[in-house]
């Protein structure tokens, strides 16, 4: 089996480690288990006293009833039925994957964006076709060449909504075109969605929500703050449902017990979350573009309330270059673009902690000082 390196990951775990101030991640300012456990204002005792209940065998396989119940409220039209567990939304990507794509399928695929949604299926045997985000359009996607690159015998459509690492968002008219085009040859639409975006979010809406051979992955990752538990899902019809069952028995078996109820307690405690990563995301996209009008060597388009962003970079040396320098003479960890094949640019993980956010930044600027 060929398949190659994922960019980012392959620079992450090497590098990571290495710095003291890190703003390449894409989670939202991770939760500390203590601040997890103040949600239910009594120090964690609903969460411990649940968890002191359960024995530490293997639990529900594919996600306790809570589990699936609390996932299936984040969309308007699921059954908890068709909630899967899965380790994380690589694990979810890897699986949706799996089940849908054969050898000589053709996919088309939003590119660039995250690498598994078109490598994984290159790796599966199909024929991926790009469909290319273009800066001059806002790093957004135009319809018509979907429209040209749709065949009779497309099996699937895979999408980044929002986008990992530029932070856009797909308008609500254009899923409902996607939807049109996918339904008009019977294809189905995977739909990444594991940031959430934070504001405007009544016009956000959920391919699961839109058509019935919509398949999302997501996690409690980025937009909840809880990488650590390594808990994310698919959702789908029953159909795909049933066929992932197959594949999750082959990858994973289950999220364990502690991991569950952790996403569980997590979920049914979002809105606290989400009001207070709606603060983070706002407070410090407005530091950061306050930072980018006065540096004349970087712009961005601001990311639509999602952590991720990337950073367009006027520099006379490669990013990746660049971004290794920063690291090792100023401790500062940046994602080069070119890991996403993005060149000349960087991830920016501009949700880090405010602390750490200006100071990485003021870094970044005392580096690209070197250039004037």
């Amino acid at each position: 089996m060929d398949i190659a390196t994922i960019g980012v990951e392959e620079w992450l775990n090497v590098w990571e480690k290495s710095a003291k101030w890190d703003i390449a991640q894409s989670t939202i300012d991770s939760l500390t288990m203590g601040e997890i456990l103040q949600l239910d204002g009594a120090d964690g005792a609903s969460f411990y006293d649940q968890l002191n209940k359960e024995k530490m065998n293997y639990g529900w396989i594919e996600g306790s009833p809570d589990f699936k119940q609390q996932v299936a409220s984040l969309y308007h039209h699921v059954d908890p039925q068709n909630v899967l567990q899965a380790n994380g939304a690589t694990g979810a990507n890897l699986l949706a994957l799996m089940t849908i794509v054969e050898p000589g399928d053709h996919v088309i695929a939003e590119y660039p964006t995250y690498q598994p949604l078109y490598e994984i299926p290159r790796m599966l045997g199909a024929d991926v076709e790009y469909w290319h985000i273009q800066e001059d359009r806002g790093w957004a996607p135009d319809i018509e060449e979907l429209k040209r690159l749709i065949r009779p015998d497309t099996k699937l459509i895979c999408i980044n909504n929002a986008s990992n690492p530029l932070g856009t968002v797909l308008p609500t008219e254009m899923l409902h075109e996607i939807v049109e085009i996918a339904d008009s040859v019977g294809a189905y639409v995977l739909s990444d969605e594991v940031y959430l975006p934070l504001e405007d979010t009544d016009s956000f809406v959920s391919i699961a929500d839109l058509y019935d051979r919509g398949i999302v992955t997501n996690s409690i990752s980025k937009t909840y703050s809880v990488p650590a538990a390594r808990i994310g899902w698919t959702v789908s019809n029953k159909e795909v449902a049933d066929r992932i069952r197959t594949y999750r028995d082959y990858t994973m078996i289950c999220g364990g017990v502690f991991n569950d109820a952790l996403a569980v307690y997590v979920l049914r405690h979002r809105d606290k979350i989400l009001a207070r990563n709606r603060a983070i995301v706002l407070r410090n996209r407005a530091i950061v573009q306050e930072w980018i009008d006065q540096e004349s060597r970087v712009s961005w388009v601001p990311p639509k309330g999602v952590s991720t962003s990337y950073i367009r970079l006027d520099i006379p040396i490669d990013d990746e270059q660049f971004c290794l320098h920063l690291l090792k003479e100023r401790g500062v960890l940046l994602v080069p673009g070119s890991r996403f094949e993005l060149p000349c640019g960087a991830r920016l993980g501009y949700c880090a902690s405010e602390h750490v956010l200006r100071e990485g930044l003021s870094r970044l600027s005392e580096e690209l000082k070197r250039f004037d």
